[in-house]
């Protein structure tokens, strides 16, 4: 059975997200601010599946709580808030997040959302277990798609599940240009709308983490095309 910690100080919302997932067969654990999250999570070690996590919450905001998280673990965490501005969405991509929803939300999406990181998630552990080899090396990047590492000059380099994917679809097939659309699409598996600026965030935080282990900008910005890595 799967495990996913629902982290919001509004019981109400944590309550109505339990029952739905619930009904969908999974555990829940409930937590209502940032250090019942992590207390949580250190509690039921190795056994959290995925996150679902409040922006705005007492003692430790969810923004805070995902920094922490990501310090030892990658595991999906989908972030919800009842900020709609931008900056916002940014903020809590750029943390480490790897979805993001606004309230009000349709509880029948997020169970979609949260059934889609799952199975990404259960790919990426299947692959480990049978052994499958799929490493990618360019200059001083090294890309292991079966451990799911990723290094820079020998050094490692920490992304969120959703920016090795991008990474990976680039590096497959240095030279081809990818548009936003077409990254969207392959690692999100959704339907990919024009003022979603998803794929920009993740692509510069991306970049930015590649660069300072690099010293170079390894992924290029084809103005009004996409984004490609040189061949």
């Amino acid at each position: 059975m799967r495990s996913v910690l629902i982290v919001d100080d509004d019981k109400e919302i944590s309550g109505l997200i339990s029952i739905y997932l619930e009904n969908e067969g999974y555990r829940v654990i409930q937590a209502h601010d940032g250090e019942e999250a992590l207390l949580a999570m250190a509690t039921n070690e190795g056994t959290v599946d995925l996150v679902i996590l409040d922006v705005m919450m007492p003692r430790l905001n969810g923004i805070d709580t995902c920094r922490r998280i990501r310090e030892t673990s990658s595991i999906p965490i989908l972030m919800l808030s009842a900020k709609s501005e931008d900056m916002d969405k940014i903020l809590g991509l750029m943390t480490g997040a790897d979805d993001y929803m606004i309230k009000p939300f349709n509880p029948l999406e997020l169970t979609t959302r949260v059934k889609t990181l799952l199975r990404r998630s259960t790919q990426y552990n299947t692959e480990l277990q049978q052994g499958h080899t799929d490493r990618i090396q360019i200059d001083g990047l090294d890309i292991n798609r079966t451990t799911h590492e990723v290094t820079a000059n020998g050094r490692s380099v920490s992304l969120t599940a959703r920016e090795f994917e991008i990474l990976y679809l680039l590096a497959r097939q240095p030279g081809r240009i990818f548009s936003a659309e077409d990254i969207f699409q392959q690692v999100w598996k959704e339907k990919y709308y024009v003022s979603n600026n998803t794929v920009m965030v993740h692509i510069s935080n991306l970049r930015d983490k590649l660069e300072k282990e690099l010293g170079y900008k390894l992924i290029q910005t084809v103005w009004g095309v996409g984004y490609k890595i040189h061949a």
